[in-house]
């Protein structure tokens, strides 16, 4: 490391809050599915901003819209319309088949505005305060209060109690554990189509499917979190299109911007229409024209760029060579994961590994302590793949 870069990395840790604890590089520029510091070394990445830059890195057409945006219009308020929002409401609400959109600035807030809606529309119902979310053990929805409140890890709830509503939590993949919480009092039950913070844990068709039923037999809203899963990392635009179902409310947000700050949450027209209205939400930045513009262009680009099938074609192929790695290594105990978002479970904490695939110039993220998280840009190529599990072997 260059005296350069630790001089980076000293004023960064006196002047921001210690709230990361970052890997000890400072990163400048990116170029595909290649990320350099600010010492020219090149990564590797498949990180990809945490599932985020779905077709890498300076891609030029995304990059134009961008700086021509800029040039136009950065910002008004949501008092106004705007062309890109309503270009990027048309298209997402199109790739999605849901009716309505509500652009925020980040996931967190995403999941914020979901259950808004949900308790809003419980409340329109039979006028109490006392409403209940069901949301699942080891999932993960966001860091801020409300989002927080839904997130079954401990570890992150446990130094903020009290926290925001009455919720109760289920064992994901376990349709009984939900049937035992819900009662009269239940408005939502809330979970990830793939957990992912949680150790890359794909819904099980029969349990989502009788989750639905459920939902419809007691009208109780099921809000879907397709945050990570969505924007086409499983192989189709939103994971839950491959089970048979449909939310009543789903979030999105990373990969819907590539970047850019931005989220969103969708509703049926009925949830629509009988929940938020004007003046039960709002937003500053939500859905500004810089935003939306880059939101407009990534549904284009998605089609130019064929996006969905090579998802399709290198999502098996990197499943296959983690198999293949979990059967060669006795320290590896499973693979498990759904198109190119995968997970490599091992029988012991993670960190040394993702460490050393660092020194070897590859980027790597963990799903808890002992899982290997692999969500790159979804432009990734089978060469990609077999030069990531030569330098993982190594490390291993």
């Amino acid at each position: 490391m260059s005296e350069t870069m630790k001089n980076y990395i000293e004023e960064a840790e006196n002047a921001l809050l210690h709230t990361y604890n970052r890997y000890q590089i400072v990163l400048e520029k990116g170029d595909g599915v290649y990320l350099y510091d600010t010492d020219g070394k090149k990564y590797l990445d498949f990180m990809a901003g945490i599932a985020v830059f779905a077709f890498g890195y300076n891609n030029k057409a995304y990059n134009d819209v961008l700086k021509e945006q800029i040039d136009k219009l950065i910002h008004t308020s949501n008092y106004f319309y705007n062309v890109p929002a309503i270009e990027a409401a048309k298209k997402l609400t199109k790739a999605s088949g849901m009716d309505r959109v509500f652009f925020t600035n980040s996931g967190a807030e995403a999941v914020e505005g979901a259950l808004k809606a949900a308790i809003k529309y419980a409340y329109l119902k039979d006028g109490a305060h006392d409403h209940e979310i069901i949301a699942m053990e080891h999932s993960f929805h966001g860091r801020t209060m409300g989002a927080l409140s839904v997130t079954g890890n401990p570890k992150y709830r446990d130094p903020f109690e009290p926290l925001a509503g009455i919720v109760k939590f289920a064992k994901f993949n376990d349709f009984a554990s939900v049937e035992e919480l819900v009662n009269e009092k239940t408005c939502a039950i809330i979970m990830e189509t793939v957990q992912g913070e949680g150790g890359i844990y794909p819904a099980e068709a029969e349990f989502l499917q009788k989750v639905r039923t459920l939902c419809d037999k007691m009208d109780i809203l099921l809000i879907l979190d397709e945050i990570q899963s969505g924007m086409g990392r499983t192989g189709t635009m939103f994971a839950w299109q491959d089970y048979g179902v449909k939310p009543d409310i789903m979030t999105s947000a990373k990969a819907l911007t590539c970047g850019v700050p931005g989220g969103a949450f969708l509703m049926t027209e009925h949830v629509a229409q009988n929940s938020l209205c004007a003046g039960d939400h709002g937003t500053t930045y939500g859905g500004n024209p810089l935003a939306a513009a880059a939101t407009s262009k990534v549904f284009d680009l998605y089609e130019e760029l064929d996006i969905l099938n090579n998802v399709k074609e290198v999502g098996p192929y990197l499943a296959e060579k983690l198999e293949e790695l979990a059967a060669e290594f006795e320290c590896i105990e499973s693979s498990r994961g759904k198109g190119l978002m995968q997970g490599l479970v091992f029988n012991k904490p993670v960190g040394d590994i993702i460490a050393r695939a660092m020194d070897k110039g590859l980027i790597l993220i963990n799903a808890g302590t002992n899982i290997i998280r692999f969500v790159p840009a979804l432009t990734i190529t089978k060469q990609n793949v077999d030069e990531m599990i030569a330098i993982l072997k190594e490390c291993i």
